[in-house]
């Protein structure tokens, strides 16, 4: 009796597949992506922007108001000089990220901004991200240095505009499980639509 019950144990571990066809198996893919700009090269940036929307308006605006013998160094927010210069500092953010998917000071340091959801920055997103976003993280500086601390390098307002910033050219490499698929015909599926 005891060696018919092998023998049955031994035909029944035979029988059994060992990869089941119902069973999906994954296997790991190796992919680059985009390594995304940190705290230090983004703070450079935008220190080189500040310069460049310095020198435009200190080109463009304070002649101006030097012919016309109005002052410039007021300090209220609602001063026609202090006016101006947001519309230049803003509208140099919003319009060269727009066209160029950088700014003068992301084009020398090597990075660009990208959206996480589509291809294109739409004005909306745009508005948000260099308008809205921006005016929050300069108001309240400590909020800017969220970008050291999050996994794809994110200000406020890029978590508002769903943006990031990448650098141009470096990859970081990285590993993903993914379903491995059906050898042979795939006539015959299991699962329905």
């Amino acid at each position: 009796m005891t060696e018919h019950s092998n023998e049955e144990t031994l035909a029944a571990e035979q029988a059994v597949d060992p990869i089941q066809p119902n069973t999906p198996s994954y296997e790991e893919v190796l992919f680059y992506e985009r390594k995304p700009a940190g705290f230090w090269v983004r703070f450079w940036a935008y220190v080189i922007d500040l310069l460049v929307v310095f020198a435009v308006t200190s080109i463009l605006i304070k002649p101006v108001f030097a012919l016309l013998g109005l002052e410039t160094s007021s300090t209220s927010w609602y001063a026609p000089y202090a006016i101006l210069s947001a519309i230049i500092f803003y509208g140099y953010f919003v319009l060269m990220t727009k066209f160029f998917r950088q700014t003068v000071g992301k084009m020398i340091m090597g990075i660009r901004v990208v959206s996480l959801k589509t291809d294109d920055l739409s004005w909306g997103t745009l508005l948000f991200r260099e308008w809205i976003g921006r005016f929050i993280s300069t108001t309240i500086l400590p909020l800017y240095w969220i970008v050291g601390f999050t996994p794809l390098k994110q200000g406020i307002h890029d978590f508002i505009a769903d943006t990031t910033v990448i650098h141009e050219e470096s990859y970081r490499k990285r590993t993903m499980l993914q379903k491995r698929k059906a050898e042979g015909s795939e006539l015959h599926e299991t699962e329905a639509f």
